[in-house]
């Protein structure tokens, strides 16, 4: 009747193209969004079959609870409001095998009495309960004193009629703190020229505020990706750190 997505964000087109494939073959099964964690005994909350609500991973299971809180604080946000995702219940993990102060970050007691995960994620709530994922909190860039969120700029370049994929990182700068980098696989390789790459800066800065905007773009025939079929941001992130210290530009 459905099948589930987790581990990283769902884009839109993606769940489009494996609900045709599905059509096209006589199917009628769903690709709908989930989430959880290896500290929460992986999967905690998902999209009810027959509901659809873009970018939501749904709500918690029977018995967990999740709300989100101002991030490093144990107080909790307002509903809409972006914060960090945090989660309690039976399926939260006691703590980390002989590691008690990763556990004292990760788990704490909130003024409900309730211990409560903080699983580094940000997200927010709307107003029927539905939660919704943005990205893990290590991959926010401070770029000139604003947040920016790699998974909003990814989404919009994705939406680019000659665009595949994408993946945004942040490159340590003197100036801004980082700055934005967007590597693209193009529908059409022929199609990798300054022309598109302009055309691409171009769409992002009418949509998007120009600190998240992209600096530069980078085209690659494809991008790497982590044992469970994620991009790998962090590769790309490494690369750009080494070649900044070879050229003794590194400001991390």
């Amino acid at each position: 009747r459905a099948t589930f997505s987790g581990a990283d964000t769902l884009p839109r087109k993606t769940k489009e193209k494996f609900e045709d494939a599905v059509k096209n073959g006589g199917g009628t099964v769903q690709l709908l969004e989930g989430y959880g964690l290896t500290e929460a005994v992986t999967a905690i909350m998902a999209m009810p079959l027959g509901e659809y609500r873009e970018g939501s991973i749904g709500v918690p299971f029977p018995d967990m609870s999740a709300k989100i809180c101002k991030i490093g604080t144990t107080e909790e946000l307002p509903i809409g409001e972006e914060g960090e995702i945090c989660l309690s219940g039976p399926a939260v993990m006691l703590g980390y095998l002989n590691n008690p102060e990763a556990t004292a970050k990760t788990l704490k007691k909130h003024p409900d009495g309730k211990v409560w995960l903080h699983t580094g994620d940000i997200g927010k709530q709307d107003k029927d309960g539905f939660f919704y994922f943005s990205l893990r909190l290590k991959r926010m860039l401070k770029v000139s004193g604003v947040n920016v969120y790699p998974k909003n700029v990814e989404e919009l370049i994705r939406n680019h009629p000659d665009v595949e994929e994408a993946c945004v990182i942040g490159i340590p700068d003197e100036k801004q703190i980082n700055r934005v980098k967007a590597f693209v696989v193009l529908k059409d390789p022929e199609k990798e020229t300054e022309e598109t790459k302009e055309d691409i800066k171009k769409y992002c800065l009418k949509n998007l505020l120009k600190w998240e905007s992209p600096r530069e773009i980078e085209f690659r025939q494809e991008l790497p990706t982590t044992l469970v079929g994620k991009i790998a941001w962090k590769k790309l992130e490494d690369e750009e750190i080494d070649k900044l210290e070879k050229q003794g530009k590194y400001t991390g």
